[in-house]
């Protein structure tokens, strides 16, 4: 067992294993908890009332979670001293018990860890980020039909940009990277023309990798599995038309997965349309087919008509019998579209998707976005999950102005909660909590963020007293 500097574990209780990257979960699991600077103060107290009341109201005395309180932000330096954000004692219980969830954390300023949630993703190898956006019944929203988006963003973790590998204008290290591009790599591409990284430039590098994307839609994949109907759906989100190698590889990538190691259960938006149409038209050429598909074929020349042909060939003989006659329907549908798009069609028709796949700025951006509809980020949960560990997470801030006052909501953390329910495979629970701020909010039992909102505003209830209201509407 792990030996703490400064912390006591609990003296029952057992740690979550995980085996070829999924938890086993015991009846009275040991779960380590970060309360959360600012208004992790009040956010955290009704958040584990909330989840101890529906555990119990699920098990009975057959489960529970013991909680095991760490530090991290703030709180970490007045026990462990400054710049101690992210001491020891809590990455040794994050790696002994496995699962942990934790309340906003301050991102320091002035010393320290450049970003503590980027940190625990990075130490962890948490590579899924999971962010479901969808609507409870009664939420103010700037949208008029918010109740028509209901996606959960998969968004990768570690690589693009957050990696951090980036140095100022003024770095002597940065300005000979940059000579030595202008100089030797540039030139060396033979594609890049007269291209030059201009002086006094910040730089940074974007990785993206084949592994990292690969087992990250895996994971997307998997999710889209235990849907039903039109959600079984994964969309790759890219900005591969200007960024070909980078964002335009992660969706070639995605595609390569999906009809290899996901053939017999998953269907391209592309191979879509040929076994359509070909289930239509029984008779229809291969040729024909093409033009179906690509509505700009005549205009093509001879050797890409050829091409698509052959993939239309290719697609009937190689899965028209296993995917052919309505059997994709039931399949996961893979499709892509480029960023800026899905920023707008998740506006304008957010009922066409269900899984969003994206590298890790994207998904940043994208995640927020819907959560605007669907009543801002006090309703957003979140989850970083790896293949040895989990940290299900507040997506908003500190707000260190509201911390103490007993009125922020706690929305978040607690659907973050249930979002730790299911990993466990505690859908009972889950679901209970699920209803119960389904129906307080709908009766207008709800924190001044969404109170002021409502027409005609209502009297807000403070944090516990949201908390006390979902438990009894279990």
């Amino acid at each position: 067992m792990a030996q703490f500097e400064k912390l006591q574990a609990p003296n029952q209780g057992k740690a979550i294993r995980f085996v070829e990257g999924k938890p086993e979960v015991p009846n009275e699991p040991i779960i380590p908890f970060i309360r959360g600077d600012g208004t992790g103060v009040d956010i955290w107290p009704a958040t584990q009332a909330v989840l101890d009341a529906a555990v119990q109201k699920a098990y009975k005395q057959e489960r529970r979670i013991e909680w095991f309180k760490i530090y991290a932000g703030d709180e970490a330096c007045d026990l462990y001293g400054t710049y101690q954000y992210l001491p020891k004692d809590t990455l040794e219980a994050i790696r002994q018990y496995g699962i942990a969830i934790k309340g906003p954390l301050t991102t320091p300023v002035g010393g320290g860890i450049r970003s503590l949630n980027v940190a625990l993703r990075q130490i962890f190898d948490l590579y899924s980020c999971v962010r479901p956006c969808r609507y409870f019944t009664g939420t103010p929203s700037p949208h008029k039909r918010p109740e028509d988006l209901d996606v959960i963003v998969y968004r990768e973790n570690t690589e693009d940009i957050y990696m951090g590998i980036e140095w100022e204008a003024n770095d002597p290290i940065g300005i000979q990277l940059i000579e030595h591009l202008n100089s030797q790599v540039i030139p060396a591409n033979g594609k890049l023309g007269n291209r030059k990284i201009p002086n006094q430039s910040g730089i940074g590098i974007k990785p993206v990798s084949k592994p990292g994307s690969q087992r990250h839609i895996r994971r997307a994949i998997e999710h889209a599995l235990k849907l039903q109907g039109n959600k079984r759906h994964v969309t790759l989100v890219h900005k591969g038309n200007i960024m070909k190698f980078t964002e335009g590889s992660f969706r070639d990538w995605g595609y390569e997965l999906a009809t290899t190691d996901f053939r017999n259960v998953c269907i391209t938006e592309r191979e879509s349309w040929i076994l359509s149409n070909a289930e239509k038209h029984p008779q229809l050429s291969y040729e024909n087919n093409a033009k179906m598909i690509d509505p700009g074929y005549e205009s093509l020349t001879e050797e890409k008509k050829n091409i698509i042909c052959s993939e239309v060939k290719s697609v009937i003989e190689t899965i028209g019998e296993s995917h052919g006659h309505g059997k994709w329907r039931q399949m996961v549908m893979v499709d892509d579209r480029i960023a800026d798009s899905i920023f707008q069609q998740i506006q304008t028709r957010p009922q066409e998707y269900s899984i969003l796949a994206t590298i890790n700025l994207n998904g940043d951006y994208i995640s927020d976005a819907a959560a605007a509809i669907v009543g801002g980020l006090g309703m957003a949960p979140g989850a970083n999950i790896g293949d040895k560990a989990a940290i299900f997470e507040a997506t908003h801030g500190t707000a260190p102005k509201h911390a103490g006052l007993d009125r922020i909501n706690p929305g978040s953390v607690i659907l973050s909660g249930v979002m730790m329910l299911e990993f466990l495979g505690w859908q009972e629970a889950a679901d209970l909590i699920t209803k119960g701020i389904s129906q307080s909010i709908s009766d207008q039992k709800v924190t001044y963020d969404l109170a002021r909102l409502m027409e005609p505003p209502v009297n807000p209830l403070s944090c516990s007293d949201f908390a006390n209201s979902i438990i009894a509407r279990f």
